[in-house]
C-alpha cells in the first residue's frame, strides 16, 4: 500500500543538534530542548528528521570527527535524552534518521589513538598506513584550497596515515572485515535506541579501496548490499539514505540492480542543473538530467535536495554553465569554495525574492524524488560569510526577536546569530512568520501539506511535457489510474505557454488547479493555454478531484482503460 515505503512519500527535515536547540543557557543545543521543539516540526509537516551527527567529537569539523560512535556529545545530553527524543518522534509519526560517518573517525579516538601507539597493535589495519610518502598525496583531496594533502605523517606511528578530508580525520580501512563488523554494530546500537535509518557519509569513499599503491580506487559495492542486508533483518522498514555525488551511468551500482544496495541517494545531478536552470531559465539541461537518472529500482527513491550543510557543488557542469551559476547565485569570491560551489543558504542565492524562493520549493517538491528541506530554510534563513569555509551557511536557528534569537540566553552561543541586515533574526524569525498567514512558512507549510497529497510524485512514473519554451518546465505523473501535471516558469518575465497534456481521448481536457480556483480547460484541439507570471508555477490534477474513486489497486492497469 501507498506507506509500506515510508520515505516514497514523506519529506525530510534535515537539523544539526547544536544549532537548533538550545536550553541550558550556553549556546549549545541539546535533546531536551529538541524534543520540545517536535511540535513545531510535526505542524509543518515533516515525515523524518535527520540528525547530522551529535556523538562525542573534538567539534573540528563540525561533528563530523567523531570520537565514539556510541554515544552522545555531553553538550547534547545523554543516551536516555535521545531515546526520549526518538519517542517523542515516533508518538508524532515521525521517523528519525542519523547520519552514520564511517569513511574516516577523529584522531582522537581510542581506535586511532591505539593504532599509532605500535605496528602491532590490534587497531593498526584498522586504518590506512605508509613508510613512505605516497606518490599521489597531493591528489585527491576532498576540499582544494583548503586541504594540502591526503597523507600526513604521524611522529608518535612513525608512519603515513591516509586521510581524504581533513588532517584531523584518518580514514578507517573500510576493507578490513574486522571494521566492516563494527559498522554492522554501530548500525545495530543506533536501530535499538529508535533510529529508522542513516544518512551515510561520503558513501564513494567508503566502499573505495585504499592504501599507498592504490593509484585508481575501486568501489567494492558488495559492501553496500552487506549493509542493506543487515538493515533489513534488524528492522524491516529502516532506511540508508546515500550521500554520493556520482556520475548517473553509476546510480544503479549503489541502488543495485535487483533494488538490494540503498534505499535512497541524494540526486546531486538534477540537483547542479536545478540551479543552472533557475539562473539560466533554461530548462532543457535539467529534463536531461531528470531522464539521465530516471532508472532505479521500485523500491528506491531519489532525496530531492535545494541546500544543504555542505557547499553548492557545481563540480558537475561544464565550466560555461558553473560560471553563469556564478554570475547569478555567487558573484563575489567570498561567496564561492573549494573553486567548485557556492557557500550560501538558499534566501540570499535568490536574493530574497520570495516568487523565486517558491519557485525553488514547488520544483523541489515536484521534480521525481522525496524533498530534503534544510532547517531555517523555510523561514528564509540568511547567511554570515565572515565565518569560516561552510559555518557561514550553519548559524543557530531563529526563533524570535528575543537576544540571540531565542535560540539561547547566553552572550557567547557555539557559533553567532545572525544579527545584523536583512537577514537578521529581529526580521526573519519563527515567531513571526507564525503570526503572519502569508509568511514563509506558512506557505511551506502548505505546499508540505499538498505534497504529501500527490502521491503520484513518489509513487509514479513521469513525462517532461513539449512546450517549446525552454523557460517553461512541465511535468506529468502517473500512477495507478491518476495523473498529475506541473508546469514552472523560470523566466523573470511572464510566459505564455501551450501544451497537450499527452493522455488519450479526453483525460486531459481539464487540468484542476491544487493551489488556487485558476483552472484550465483543453481547446477544440486537446491544447491548453497558461499565462505563467514571473517565476510562476502551477500544480494540476488531470481530470477532476474524484481521483480517489479512480485510483486503481494496481500498477499499471487503468480502470477505463484496461490494456
Amino acid at each position: 500500500m501507498i506507506d509500506d515505503l515510508w520515505y516514497k512519500n514523506g519529506v525530510f527535515y534535515c537539523l544539526s543538534v547544536g544549532t537548533y536547540m538550545d536550553v541550558n543557557g550556553d549556546g549549545i543545543g541539546d535533546f531536551k530542548g529538541l524534543l520540545r521543539r517536535l511540535d513545531y516540526l510535526h505542524g509543518l509537516g515533516v515525515t523524518a528528521i535527520w540528525l547530522m551527527p551529535f556523538q562525542p567529537s573534538p567539534g573540528k569539523d563540525d561533528g563530523y570527527d567523531i570520537a565514539d560512535y556510541y554515544g552522545v556529545d555531553p553538550r547534547y545530553g545523554t543516551l536516555g535524552d535521545f531515546v526520549e527524543f526518538t519517542h517523542g518522534c515516533q508518538q508524532r509519526g515521525i521517523r528519525v534518521i542519523i547520519d552514520l560517518v564511517v569513511n574516516h573517525t577523529s584522531d582522537a579516538h581510542p581506535w586511532f589513538r591505539d593504532a599509532r601507539s605500535s605496528p602491532d597493535s590490534q587497531h593498526r589495519d584498522w586504518y590506512v598506513w605508509a613508510d613512505k610518502r605516497p606518490a599521489g598525496a597531493s591528489k585527491g583531496m576532498v576540499f582544494p584550497g583548503v586541504q594540502k594533502s591526503t597523507w600526513t605523517y604521524d611522529k608518535e606511528a612513525k608512519a603515513w596515515f591516509f586521510h581524504r578530508f581533513y588532517d584531523f580525520q584518518p580514514d578507517l580501512n573500510t576493507s578490513n572485515p574486522y571494521v566492516q563488523a563494527e559498522i554492522l554494530k554501530i548500525m545495530g546500537f543506533w536501530i535499538q535506541l529508535g533510529v529508522s535509518g542513516f544518512r551515510m557519509d561520503a558513501v564513494p569513499f567508503v566502499i573505495a579501496t585504499k592504501g599507498a599503491k592504490v593509484k585508481t580506487p575501486v568501489e567494492q559495492y558488495d559492501m553496500l548490499r552487506s549493509l542493506r542486508e543487515f538493515l533489513q533483518w534488524r528492522q524491516g522498514n529502516a532506511i540508508i539514505l546515500a550521500e554520493a555525488n556520482v556520475l548517473p551511468e553509476t546510480d544503479m551500482e549503489y541502488f543495485g540492480k535487483d533494488g538490494d544496495r540503498m534505499h535512497m541517494m541524494f540526486n546531486f545531478h538534477v540537483n547542479q542543473n536545478l540551479f543552472y536552470a533557475m539562473a539560466s531559465a533554461d530548462s532543457r539541461p535539467l529534463a536531461k538530467a531528470l531522464a539521465a537518472t530516471k532508472p532505479r529500482p521500485a523500491s528506491a527513491q531519489w532525496g530531492l535536495f535545494l541546500r544543504n550543510h555542505d557547499e553548492l557543488d557545481l563540480g558537475r557542469l561544464t565550466n560555461a554553465q558553473r560560471d553563469v551559476v556564478f554570475k547569478s547565485f555567487g558573484p563575489d569570491k567570498d561567496m564561492q569554495l573549494y573553486d567548485r560551489g557556492i557557500r550560501r543558504r538558499l534566501g540570499p542565492m535568490l536574493g530574497g525574492d520570495r516568487r523565486r524562493l517558491e519557485l525553488a520549493y514547488s520544483l523541489m517538491c515536484t521534480l521525481p524524488g522525496t524533498p530534503v528541506i534544510r532547517y531555517g530554510d523555510e523561514i528564509g534563513m540568511g547567511d554570515n560569510l565572515d565565518l569560516p569555509e561552510r559555518n557561514c551557511a550553519r548559524t543557530p536557528m531563529q526563533w524570535s526577536m528575543e537576544p540571540q534569537g531565542g535560540f539561547t540566553k547566553s552572550d557567547k552561543p557555539c557559533s553567532p546569530v545572525i544579527d545584523k541586515g536583512p537577514y537578521g533574526y529581529e526580521h526573519i524569525n519563527v515567531a513571526k512568520q507564525r503570526r503572519d498567514p502569508n509568511s514563509m512558512l506558512n506557505w511551506t507549510e502548505r505546499i508540505i501539506r499538498m505534497r504529501k497529497e500527490v502521491p503520484e510524485i513518489g509513487w509514479g512514473d513521469f513525462r517532461v511535457i513539449a512546450t517549446r519554451d525552454p523557460a517553461i518546465l512541465a511535468i506529468r505523473y502517473d500512477w495507478r489510474n491518476n495523473s498529475v501535471l506541473f508546469v514552472h516558469n523560470l523566466d523573470e518575465k511572464p510566459r505564455e505557454a501551450t501544451f497537450s497534456v499527452g493522455l488519450a481521448a479526453d483525460e486531459g481536457k481539464h487540468l484542476i488547479n491544487l493551489l488556487s480556483e485558476n483552472h484550465s480547460e483543453a481547446n477544440h484541439r486537446g491544447k491548453h493555454t497558461l499565462m505563467l507570471e514571473a517565476y510562476g508555477y502551477r500544480w494540476y490534477r488531470v481530470g477532476g478531484l474524484d481521483y480517489l474513486l479512480k485510483r486503481s489497486d494496481i500498477d499499471g492497469v487503468n480502470a477505463n482503460h484496461p490494456e
